[in-house]
């Protein structure tokens, strides 16, 4: 819902509001709300229904992320991801909108204290050449490791959201075996909706259909993920999508399928203590793959950040000597300036501007380095505390 660009933006937000009061759901995650005013709107339709809500703002344009309760939001925070994306690559903008997690924390009436979070990961683009894949599975671990770290306190965890990968993708297998989350759509007792629980489908009049030209069906990468705590069970009663437009009109409700789940929360005896994590025994083989496609990517914002660097020190040695031609001048050691006026100026802003945009990129370069050498050493450590144990 990009204000003034998506197609019919307002229609579809009306649309997605009046669905909302009509389904009466317990807990409403949304992504890409790019509009604040949109939000607004929802949050105006929407108050007697759902009259708990919060906005989460991050990066330039905005985290896209909000959440709409029937029950009391106790608090929020927001996690704004170490690396996403690249500012230079203006036609995808992930890295201008600051892709976070949001975590509302409330109270499913008088029973579990509820942990949900509503996300979204960089977008893929190219499967083929994924150059963001690192990125994402940066993101995956990062968010593994904040839920692991803030799902203490609660008994039962949500998540709801685009995470842009297939469910067999390393990044999936990564969060869910390091954080023991469970897919709703492989545990749901009754499915209703698009084939294999597909979100981007062909037939959305809204869908890039050469992006899913290897995929006649569709790919799923959107996802209801949960997990219980302590003394409490959770089991997915029913999953459903919507199946393309909605009811009466000509347009879906968006380019993804929304998914909705009804989850079945039950207290079982005494608390038995948290449990963080679960002991997969493919889990090291996991770690150890994300690892190395972690690695590959480091190898490549190494090389970037050397070129970049290479570039602002020719770009610099340049400016030094038209700098030097030009005093050579000043001082009357030449008979007359090497360039004419107008060209030795053009070329100086040239130096300049590629100088600072060379700075710029080295520096940035140089903290995507920073963060996927820890992320390495992270599942290093990891990795080498799961081939311990017994």
């Amino acid at each position: 819902a990009i204000r003034y660009l998506s197609k019919r933006r307002q229609e579809r937000v009306r649309l997605i509001g009046d669905t909302l009061c009509q389904e009466g759901f317990d807990l409403v995650l949304l992504q890409e709300v790019w509009s604040e005013q949109d939000y607004s709107d929802l949050k105006v339709k929407l108050a007697s229904c759902y009259p708990f809500s919060h906005y989460f703002r991050s990066g330039v344009i905005g985290s896209g992320l909000c959440v709409f309760s029937r029950f009391p939001i106790l608090d929020t925070l927001l996690y704004q991801y170490s690396l996403n994306g690249y500012p230079y690559m203006l036609q995808h903008g992930d890295w201008f909108c600051g892709k976070s997690v949001g975590l509302p924390g409330s109270r499913a009436g008088v029973t579990a204290p509820l942990l949900s979070l509503s996300l979204q990961l960089h977008a893929e683009y190219c499967r083929d050449k994924d150059a963001y894949l690192p990125h994402r599975l940066v993101q995956a671990w990062e968010l593994a490791q904040f839920i692991r770290h803030t799902s203490k306190a609660a008994d039962v965890v949500l998540l709801g959201g685009d995470l842009n990968m297939h469910p067999e993708d390393v990044g999936i297998r990564l969060l869910r075996g390091w954080t023991g989350l469970r897919d709703a759509f492989a545990e749901a007792t009754h499915f209703e909706g698009c084939k294999n629980g597909c979100t981007l489908v062909p037939d959305n009049c809204f869908t890039d259909k050469s992006e899913l030209l290897p995929f006649p069906l569709g790919i799923r990468i959107d996802y209801i993920l949960y997990k219980a705590i302590s003394s409490f069970t959770v089991k997915c009663e029913e999953l459903k999508t919507t199946t393309g437009p909605a009811p009466g009109m000509a347009i879906p409700f968006s380019d993804h399928e929304a998914v909705m789940a009804t989850l079945h929360i039950q207290r079982q005896g005494q608390p038995a203590g948290a449990t963080l994590g679960t002991a997969d025994p493919a889990l090291a083989d996991v770690v150890t793959e994300a690892r190395t496609e972690v690695g590959v990517g480091l190898r490549a914002a190494q090389q970037q950040r050397y070129s970049s660097g290479r570039m602002a020190v020719l770009a610099l040695l340049l400016l030094l000597l038209q700098a030097a031609a030009a005093l050579g001048t000043l001082a009357g050691l030449g008979t007359e300036q090497p360039f004419p006026k107008l060209s030795f100026c053009l070329l100086a802003f040239l130096a300049l501007g590629v100088l600072v945009l060379a700075t710029g990129l080295h520096l940035f370069h140089t903290m995507e380095v920073k963060m996927l050498h820890s992320t390495e050493d992270q599942m290093w450590m990891v990795l080498r505390a799961l081939q311990e144990r017994p």
